[in-house]
C-alpha cells in the first residue's frame, strides 16, 4: 500500500477530480517508475462532480468522449448525472489503486520552486496541521474555476428578496423546492438544466435571461454506439464511439466558425420545430453572438423545450431592475413572483486553485505567464496545468496533457536532466488566452496567462492536431529547454521580472 504521508514525491498531483485521477492513472501506466500523491480539499474524490450538488446535474459533453481514453463508459446514457460521473471517476481510482495515493481535506497553501535543488517545496494544510511535501514535478488539476464561491453580480434590492436565494455552487442536497415559484436566472448550461429538472416539482419555473444563448436537442442515447455494443468487444465498441463522436463534434465547430449564418438558422429552425409557430422563437433563442463563441447548451430529448411546452416553465428576456420583496422586478416594469430564486449566473475562473506559487523566490503571476502546448506556463520549470478544451469535451484534452507529463518525465529520466522549462522566443506575438465571449472568460481574461500566434505557444483547440503533437511531436523542440539542478537561472534562460 501506498504511504499517503510521504514527504517527497516524484509528482504531485493538486485535485483528485476527473484530472487528477485520470493524471494518475497515466502515471502509473505511462511512467511506472514515478512516485506520485494527490493532494484533495476535499472529503472525496470528484471534484466539481462532487462540489455541484443542484437538481439535474449532468455532463454537457458526450460521455464517449467525456469519459477517459482508458476505462470505457458502459453506462449507456450520453449525457451522465453528476452521480453517474462520480461513481465512474471514484471507481476508476478504486480499481486503479488510485485511491490509496490520496489525501482528503488537505488544501495546497503554496508550492515554491528552487532550481538549485530542481524541486517543489509544496506547503499543505491537513488534519495533521501544515506539513512540506518536496516534488520533482508539479500537476495542477483543480480546475479552472473558484470552488469557495461563484460569480453573484450586485443585484440592487437583493437584500429586500423575502424568499430564499441559492447559487448552484453551493446547492444544499436535498432541498425541498416543491410548489415554489422558482426564477432561475441565467441562460448557460447550469439554467438549461435545472428549468426541466426543477419543473418537476415546483410550482412554476422561470427562467430570466438577459440575452438567449444557442441550444439544441440531443438523443439520450447514442443508437450507433447502443448498437456496436450488441455485435463488438465492449473496448473497441467504445473506442469506434469516442472516435465518431469526436470527428462530429470537429465537424460541428469547424462548419459554425466557417458558416455561422447557416448553423444560427438550423438551430433556431429546430427549437422552432420543437416548440411551434406561436411560440416566440426569435426574441428568445436568437443569440447576438455566432455558434460556438460561447459553449452549446444542450438537452437531452429536448427535456427543456418539453418543460416549456408543458406550461410548467416558462422564459423571459429581460433585464433586472432590482430585487423586491416578493420577486424581480424587471426593466419592462413587469413583476416576476418568487418563494426562491437561483442565480445561475457564472463561475469565477482562477489559476492553480488559489494557491500562491513562486520560482526561484518570485512570485507568479499568471497574467505574466504564456501557455505552451496549453499545459504549462513560461518560466515555470516542471509544473503543467490540467485545462481542458472549450469546444469539446474536457477529458480530451487532459488525457493528451497526462501522456505528454509521462513522456516528459520519462526523457529527463534517460537523459539525465532534472527540469524543463517553456522559454518563449523574444518577438512572440501574444493574444488572450480563450477566444471565449462567456462572462466569466470575459471576467477572467485580464488575470489569466496569454497565448502565442504560433505553435508551440498557441493552443489550437484541435484534439487531433494536439493528439499528433503531444504523441508524436519531438520534446526538445527549441522552446522546452531542458536542464540540470545547479544552473543559474540566468544560464537556463529562466525570464526575469520584464518579461
Amino acid at each position: 500500500m501506498a504511504d499517503n504521508h510521504a514527504q517527497s514525491v516524484d509528482v504531485l498531483i493538486v485535485g483528485a477530480g476527473i484530472s487528477g485521477i485520470g493524471t494518475a492513472w497515466h502515471l502509473q501506466h505511462r511512467a511506472p517508475g514515478q512516485s506520485y500523491a494527490i493532494i484533495e480539499a476535499r472529503a472525496q474524490i470528484g471534484g466539481t462532480w462532487d462540489l455541484f450538488r443542484y437538481p439535474g446535474i449532468r455532463s454537457d459533453s458526450d460521455m464517449y468522449t467525456f469519459g477517459y481514453n482508458f476505462r470505457p463508459w458502459v453506462d449507456g446514457k450520453v449525457f451522465a448525472d453528476g452521480p453517474s460521473i462520480r461513481r465512474y471517476v471514484t471507481d476508476t481510482a478504486r480499481e486503479a489503486g488510485i485511491d490509496r495515493h490520496i489525501r482528503f481535506n488537505t488544501r495546497v497553501i503554496s508550492a515554491s520552486w528552487d532550481s538549485g535543488t530542481a524541486r517543489w517545496t509544496v506547503t499543505v494544510e491537513g488534519p495533521e496541521g501544515r506539513q512540506a511535501i518536496s516534488a520533482r514535478f508539479l500537476m495542477i488539476c483543480s480546475g479552472y474555476y473558484r470552488y469557495e464561491q461563484g460569480y453573484m453580480p450586485e443585484f440592487e434590492g437583493l437584500a429586500d428578496f423575502a424568499g430564499e436565494i441559492i447559487h448552484p455552487q453551493k446547492w444544499p442536497e436535498g432541498h425541498d423546492y416543491a410548489g415554489k415559484r422558482v426564477v432561475i436566472i441565467g441562460s448557460g448550461a447550469t439554467a438549461v438544466t435545472l428549468v426541466p429538472a426543477m419543473a418537476e416539482k415546483a410550482a412554476h419555473v422561470t427562467m430570466l435571461q438577459r440575452s438567449p444563448s444557442y441550444i439544441a436537442a440531443r438523443p439520450s442515447r447514442d443508437a450507433i454506439a447502443d448498437a456496436l455494443r450488441k455485435f463488438l468487444p465492449g473496448r473497441l465498441a467504445y473506442t469506434l464511439s469516442r472516435v465518431k463522436n469526436i470527428a462530429l463534434s470537429m465537424f460541428f465547430f469547424q462548419l459554425s466558425r466557417l458558416w455561422p449564418d447557416f448553423v444560427k438558422r438550423g438551430v433556431i429552425k429546430a427549437i422552432r420545430a420543437e416548440l411551434g409557430e406561436d411560440f416566440d422563437v426569435e426574441r428568445h433563442f436568437s443569440p447576438r453572438y455566432n455558434p460556438w463563441d460561447q459553449r452549446f447548451c444542450l438537452a437531452p430529448d429536448g427535456d427543456f423545450f418539453a418543460a416549456l411546452k408543458s406550461g410548467k416553465a416558462s422564459i423571459v428576456t429581460d433585464h433586472i431592475e432590482r430585487f423586491e420583496t416578493g420577486g424581480i422586478r424587471l426593466k419592462s416594469g413587469a413583476l416576476i413572483e418568487a418563494d426562491l430564486i437561483v442565480p445561475a449566473t457564472g463561475l469565477e475562473m482562477q489559476v492553480g486553485g488559489g494557491m500562491d506559487i513562486s520560482v526561484d523566490g518570485e512570485a507568479l503571476v499568471p497574467a505574466d505567464k504564456i501557455t505552451y502546448r496549453g499545459m504549462m506556463l513560461s518560466g515555470v520549470p516542471n509544473a503543467a496545468l490540467a485545462f481542458g478544451y472549450t469546444n469539446a469535451s474536457w477529458t480530451l484534452k487532459i488525457d493528451l496533457t497526462a501522456e505528454r507529463v509521462c513522456r516528459l518525465l520519462n526523457h529527463m529520466q534517460r537523459q539525465g536532466q532534472d527540469y524543463c522549462v517553456p522559454v518563449p522566443p523574444a518577438d512572440i506575438e501574444l493574444a488572450p488566452l480563450l477566444d471565449f465571449s462567456s462572462g466569466y472568460v470575459q471576467r477572467a481574461l485580464p488575470h489569466l496567462p496569454r497565448q502565442g500566434t504560433k505553435a508551440p505557444w498557441r493552443t489550437y483547440q484541435n484534439y487531433v492536431q494536439d493528439m499528433l503533437t503531444i504523441r508524436f511531436g519531438r520534446l526538445e523542440d527549441g522552446h522546452l529547454q531542458f536542464r540540470k539542478a545547479q544552473t543559474d537561472a540566468s544560464e537556463a534562460g529562466l525570464p526575469r521580472a520584464a518579461e
